[in-house]
C-alpha cells in the first residue's frame, strides 16, 4: 500500500474514534500492525495526527472557548474557574506521561494489551450505564474543581493504550456524578491541553525522525483527522444523549475479541 494512502486511512481511523470512548490509539495500532506498517516512523505519526483532531474541537467551540480566553485578564470567575478546572484535570496524566513516556511506548504500545483493555472498558461501559449514580453536574464548563480533578486522576488510566482517553474521562465523569453529555464535552474541553502536550513532548522526542517524506505523510493525517474529527464532535453529543454509551461499549468488545482472534491467527503481529 502507498504511504500516502496508509495516510489517509489511519487519519480517518484518528479522527473518528479520537472523541468516543473506543480509543484512537488503540484503533491506530491495530490498524498500523494490519497495515503492516513499521513502528517508526508511523509510531510518531499515530501521535502527531492527533491534533488534527483536537483543532476541530477548538473550531467548533471556538466562541464559547474565546470568551474564556478573553474573560481571565478581566477576572471573569466563570471563566477563571473553568480554566483552573481544566488544567487541574489535566496535570495529572501530564505527570505521568512525562515521567512514563518512553515505557509507554515501548512497552504498552503491545496488540495484545490493547485488545484486553478494549475488552475490559466495554464492559465497565455496559456496567455504568446500569449502575452509575445519580447526576449532580450538568454543566461542563462549570464542574467543581473537586470533579476536575477527579476526572483528571480518571484521564491517567488512558496512559495504557486500548483504555481510551475519552473513555477514561467520560467513565469518571459518570461515576463522580456528571450526566452523560456534560462528561463527554467536558472530555472535549481536556483533550485540548492534553492532546497538545502529548504532540509537543512526541515532537522533540521524535525529531529525528522528523524528514521531508514523514512531515509529508503527516500533514495528509492531521488534515484528514481535522475533517473526520468535526464529523464526530457535531454528531457525538446528540448521540450520546439519545443513545447512550453501550453502543460504543459493544464496538469496543467486538473489536478487542476480533483483535485477539487475528492476533492467535498470526493475521496482525
Amino acid at each position: 500500500m502507498a504511504d500516502w494512502l496508509a495516510a489517509i486511512i489511519l487519519g480517518l481511523v484518528e479522527g473518528l474514534t479520537e472523541f468516543i470512548p473506543v480509543s484512537s490509539t488503540g484503533h491506530l495500532l491495530l490498524a498500523k500492525s494490519a497495515l503492516g506498517l513499521s513502528n517508526e516512523p508511523w509510531d510518531t505519526f499515530i501521535v502527531m495526527i492527533q491534533l488534527g483532531a483536537i483543532l476541530a474541537v477548538v473550531a467548533l467551540y471556538f466562541g464559547r472557548l474565546w470568551k474564556v480566553l478573553i474573560g481571565l485578564p478581566g477576572k471573569d470567575p466563570s471563566a477563571r474557574r473553568f480554566a483552573i478546572a481544566v488544567l487541574l484535570a489535566f496535570f495529572p496524566s501530564a505527570l505521568i506521561g512525562l515521567l512514563f513516556h518512553d515505557f509507554i511506548k515501548t512497552v504498552l504500545f503491545n496488540p495484545t494489551i490493547v485488545c484486553v483493555t478494549l475488552i475490559l472498558g466495554g464492559f465497565a461501559l455496559i456496567a455504568l450505564e446500569r449502575w452509575a449514580p445519580p447526576a449532580r453536574e450538568h454543566d461542563a464548563m462549570g464542574f467543581s474543581l473537586k470533579t476536575a480533578l477527579g476526572v483528571g486522576l480518571f484521564q491517567c488510566l488512558s496512559i495504557i493504550p486500548g483504555v481510551s482517553r475519552s473513555g477514561a474521562t467520560i467513565v469518571g465523569g459518570l461515576l463522580l456524578g456528571v450526566d452523560k453529555r456534560a462528561a463527554a464535552e467536558f472530555s472535549f474541553f481536556l483533550a485540548i491541553p492534553t492532546m497538545v502536550g502529548a504532540f509537543a513532548l512526541d515532537f522533540w522526542e521524535s525529531r529525528d525522525f522528523l524528514t521531508g517524506d514523514v512531515i509529508g505523510l503527516i500533514a495528509i493525517g492531521f488534515v484528514v483527522s481535522f475533517l473526520s474529527g468535526l464529523f464526530v464532535v457535531k454528531t457525538m453529543l446528540d448521540f450520546v444523549t439519545r443513545h447512550g454509551f453501550a453502543p460504543f461499549a459493544w464496538w469496543r468488545i467486538v473489536v478487542g475479541a476480533l483483535g485477539l482472534a487475528l492476533l492467535q491467527a498470526g493475521v496482525l503481529a
